[in-house]
């Protein structure tokens, strides 16, 4: 799958340009937009920086005809199509997506390397939407990256600095330096992002996992004090109502009405809060066979341990997956005497596809307008899981 892309364009002070005729790049997920640059430069030699998602000609990403709105320094030198676009300010715009934010971004960054003896010598952007903007930045020592994070996700800096503390197996992500607005530069972790990792990668990857979770176990008021959402016990269920308030849960009513109950369960259980990934599948995971490092901690909370064993196995062939939590349970057996691990997991099942469905919610409450194609089919299609896992 592909996607067609046209690029309407506004120059430095945000006047309205033009459109470039619309081209094809060949990844579908819309927030990827390096191939978008990349091909507006090798088609019709105009420099640009993508803003924001304008449309699209189908209700949700992949693939399709996708608008974005682009800055450009310099008038195009080629014949532009008309375009009717609405400019208008809206006060839940990111700052990367407003006229001049990627270039202020892009300055920092490149003063902040240049301050620690990297000067830029080439820089892409890589990615732009509601969640993050990416930028990598080439040095004489090697890449570096801006990532931009929106209000509800700048947690992930405090964790990336406890990270930078504590032990972890593979590594973990070199904080260069943090600025404002939610920007952070970031080391470069060399290897792949391991989407599609089997059985035997991911058991690495739980194994790992467990001992930084147990060093946070100590560390979760410290964690919490510096601004890691606290989802532990009752507080989760309060929290997903919250943000589920105003969407349709008709779905997962009996679930919800149940929620309480569950938890006070899950608690008996007798595993510890600690630090919680929130996204914990492969593809957040980066590296090669050897060393992995756990990256993209935006959707981190203080909340119970189970919730990354179940992320980590929901895509696996059932039997796959019930050896990597009995690996799991064992674990935090050892760790926790007297816990009842599995029985945590069983009783979590319904409720994590449930804390996912008030997490696409809380990302719909920040975003303008415009972004929620990227998540409003998420919620209820959550709801249905979670509905779906608490049937007996």
């Amino acid at each position: 799958m592909s996607r067609t892309v046209t690029v309407v364009l506004v120059d430095a002070v945000g006047r309205l340009v033009g459109a470039l005729p619309p081209f094809e790049v060949p990844e579908p997920w819309w927030q990827q937009v390096a191939s978008v640059v990349e091909e507006a430069r090798r088609r019709h030699g105009v420099e640009l920086a993508v803003l924001r998602l304008l449309d699209a000609d189908r209700p949700a990403p992949p693939g399709g005809h996708v608008r974005y709105l682009a800055q450009v320094a310099d008038a195009p030198r080629v014949p532009l199509e008309p375009a009717v676009v609405d400019l208008a300010p809206h006060p839940l715009r990111m700052p990367w997506a407003e006229v001049g934010g990627p270039a202020d971004s892009v300055a920092w960054a490149t003063e902040e390397l240049r301050r620690l003896g990297r000067p830029v010598t080439a820089m892409a952007q890589q990615r732009t939407w509601n969640l993050s903007a990416i930028w990598r930045l080439d040095t004489p020592t090697g890449p570096a990256w801006l990532k931009q994070l929106p209000p509800f996700a700048r947690h992930e800096l405090a964790v990336l600095h406890w990270l930078l503390t504590t032990p972890a197996a593979g590594g973990r992500v070199e904080v260069l330096t943090v600025g404002g607005e939610g920007r952070v530069l970031l080391g470069h972790v060399p290897g792949d992002d391991r989407y599609g990792a089997g059985e035997g990668e991911r058991t690495a990857i739980a194994a790992g996992h467990h001992a930084v979770q147990v060093r946070a176990v100590g560390e979760v008021d410290r964690l919490v004090a510096a601004g890691v959402p606290d989802l532990r016990g009752s507080g989760l269920g309060r929290w997903i109502r919250e943000r589920l308030a105003g969407h349709d849960v008709t779905a997962a009513t009996r679930l919800l009405d149940g929620l309480d109950d569950r938890l006070a369960r899950v608690r008996d259980c007798g595993l510890p809060d600690t630090l919680v990934h929130g996204d914990l599948h492969p593809g957040n995971v980066r590296g090669g066979e050897s060393r992995r490092v756990v990256i993209d901690w935006a959707d981190a909370f203080v909340g119970h341990p189970a919730f990354d064993i179940l992320r980590l196995t929901e895509d696996l062939a059932p039997a796959a997956a019930d050896r990597l939590v009995d690996a799991w349970a064992d674990r935090w057996r050892a760790d926790a005497p007297g816990s009842d691990p599995r029985r945590a997991v069983d009783l979590l099942r319904p409720v994590a596809p449930l804390r996912l469905a008030a997490v696409y919610a809380m990302f719909l409450a920040g975003i303008e307008p415009s972004e929620h194609p990227y998540h409003v089919h998420d919620v209820p299609a959550a709801l249905a899981r979670a509905a779906a896992a608490a049937r007996p």
